[in-house]
């Protein structure tokens, strides 16, 4: 096709959003913000141990040239030039730590995922170094608690147990970043030139950067033991970090960078004081922005910046509130207990069902965020009975996820002391419509989800296109497109949304405590170079006081499950009346067996399975 025939629409955005269930490429009209054609792949997490997350970097890298390809070979089809798209913006997963040799341009180790909990002996460690072992001492420098979540202390946990990365960094070949980092790297050049920087936002989520002086903190690196010649350099959100050097798009600018949930606040224009939004994605994550003040949270939110469009710019700050599991508990629903073959079918099972009856589902697999951060809780289910099924689980696990919310939600109007009247919401639940529709009961308020709700992508095409040297993308409020919106309204009285969530709280409380940490075994330590770890099992199995060992393949959170190994233990539901734990695929089948074939409240067999065997 000539290049005279195809459609000119105007400049065009390109946005590369790279999550952690999937890479996304989605192009944008720079004039109307219409999404004109994306593409989508999904990655896999890794699970080698219990509470361990990885990825690996390659095929994270491998999915956004792929993403890429491939959205433009559907705008060719559409007949639209892609020489029209003049810049390319990255919004990613935060805190997710990636260290790579800039000789060879390897990653050195898989990628430390944001959920990992692996550091938490680590995290224990540093707070025996902290006046009276406070998690808030470094608040007010970096306005988070020390926690697993952070990449500080997964990078300490690299240089601990991975002799490649120690090696590296003593050989001066280390560069450490986030996913925005290695992406921006490989995508300018790699080991031939790649730009190493990263963006305000992402910075901001490390714990080792000063979120008032903008910048990394000496005092910082030195109490984490983080050599500060392996950092990126921190840009604004919005200027001209290089050129994509390879692909379709070679040459076109690279000129916006946010963090996911700092993109998505962006892409909800929540430019003014106390605007806010909630993003559904594998965690759920709230935020409200607090213009040029940042706000210490006395509610156990975080103090973020949420963005800087320009060099020359203001910093703007947020309060946010974490939750770790979202998302997440769906794709467990459907990948480890395996009652539905897609997501999609958790709304169906939740609406057959139109209740929980009185079951609680509390899926702290990562441990507890916002609020309590509270790294030693676990999952639970509870409140079940001999009539509970499937569909009462699934219901329960997007109320979970409306609960978590709500906890958020509470602490920030606390700290705002400004109630919100309603919530823009945005992320790939909200085509939840039952989600949707138990959010707005739940919170006794309206919910506010846009039509066209790939937010966090375009957050960051905005970054971009707005860029100097760019200036494709108007971000004064008289040009920003008006968005239409579906609106959500509370259908359940004050006094029954209170009584559930009052119940709600109490499953919490009975959720934590369960874990302690021990300190890491020469079986922890990683020998390998990329895409190698020892996955002997060194974890605990808790169930009530005692403790039995379990094999390594039955991780509560592995994703593929080894051939000939147990199927679901969808059928014995009582097993889950206490925390979630490991159970050997031989040991399931026995134990499903005896669930299914006895007169016995199955919490009482699996007592007496843990004791007798």
């Amino acid at each position: 096709m000539a290049a005279s025939d195809r459609m000119v629409l105007g400049p065009l955005v390109g946005s590369i959003d790279q999550g952690t269930s999937s890479t996304r490429f989605l192009v944008f009209n720079a004039k109307t913000a219409e999404l004109l054609s994306h593409h989508q792949v999904e990655i896999e997490q890794k699970f080698p141990k219990e509470g361990w997350v990885e990825q690996d970097p390659k095929e994270i890298l491998k999915s956004v040239h792929e993403c890429v390809e491939r959205t433009c070979e559907k705008l060719q089809q559409l007949n639209i030039d892609i020489t029209n798209i003049k810049a390319i913006g990255v919004s990613n997963q935060r805190e997710t730590t990636v260290v790579w040799d800039k000789t060879t341009g390897e990653p050195l180790s898989n990628a430390i995922v944001w959920l990992d909990l692996r550091t938490q002996s680590t995290v224990e460690r540093l707070l025996k170094r902290i006046p009276g072992k406070n998690k808030a001492y470094f608040k007010s420098r970096t306005g988070l608690p020390l926690s697993t979540y952070f990449s500080a202390v997964k990078l300490r946990w690299l240089l601990d147990n991975v002799k490649e990365i120690q090696q590296a960094v003593d050989d001066g070949r280390a560069l450490f970043g986030t996913i925005d980092s290695w992406l921006i790297w490989c995508l300018t050049g790699g080991k031939n030139g790649g730009v190493h920087c990263t963006d305000v936002t992402n910075a901001s989520r490390t714990m080792l950067f000063n979120i008032h002086s903008l910048d990394w903190d000496p005092e910082l690196c030195q109490f984490f033991d983080i050599p500060m010649d392996i950092l990126p350099k921190v840009r604004s959100s919005s200027e001209i970090y290089g050129l994509m050097k390879s692909g379709a798009l070679t040459g076109v600018p690279i000129s916006g960078c946010l963090g996911d949930q700092s993109a998505a606040l962006v892409g909800q224009m929540c430019f003014q004081d106390g605007q806010a939004k909630n993003t559904y994605g594998t965690g759920c994550f709230l935020l409200c922005n607090t213009g040029q003040k940042s706000v210490l949270s006395e509610h156990g939110l975080l103090t973020t910046i949420a963005y800087k469009l320009g060099r020359d710019k203001p910093v703007c700050y947020a309060l946010e509130g974490s939750v770790a599991i979202a998302g997440a508990v769906v794709r467990w629903l459907r990948d480890n207990l395996g009652i539905v073959q897609t997501s999609q079918e958790v709304e169906k099972l939740a609406a057959e069902a139109g209740t929980s009856y009185g079951c609680y589902f509390v899926p702290a697999f990562s441990g507890l965020y916002a609020p309590y951060w509270e790294p030693s809780a676990r999952g639970i289910i509870c409140g079940l009975t001999q009539f509970t099924n499937k569909n009462h689980i699934a219901f329960a696990a997007l109320e979970a996820v409306c609960f978590q919310t709500r906890e958020i939600l509470d602490a920030m109007n606390k700290d705002c002391g400004i109630p919100l009247h309603q919530l823009q919401v945005d992320g790939g639940m909200t085509n939840n419509k039952l989600l949707m529709q138990l959010q707005s009961d739940i919170l006794c308020i309206p919910v506010v989800k846009p039509s066209m709700p790939e937010t966090t992508a375009l957050g960051a095409a905005m970054a971009a296109g707005a860029a100097e040297g760019v200036g494709v993308w108007s971000l004064n409020p008289g040009d920003l497109t008006a968005v239409t919106c579906e609106r959500f309204e509370p259908q359940i009285n004050p006094e029954e949304s209170e009584s559930r969530y009052a119940r709600w709280k109490k499953a919490v409380m009975r959720s934590m405590d369960w874990e302690t940490s021990e300190a890491p075994s020469n079986a922890d330590k990683v020998t390998g170079g990329h895409g190698h770890t020892d996955a002997t099992s060194g974890a605990r199995n808790r169930v009530a006081s005692s403790s039995r060992k379990s094999s390594p393949s039955s991780c509560p959170t592995q994703v593929a499950r080894k051939e000939g190994e147990a199927g679901s233990v969808s059928d014995m539901w009582g097993f889950f009346v206490l925390p979630m734990c490991n159970v050997s695929g031989a040991d399931q089948k026995r134990l499903t067996g005896r669930c299914l074939h006895s007169e016995l409240p199955p919490s009482l067999l699996f007592e007496r399975f843990n004791r007798e065997g």
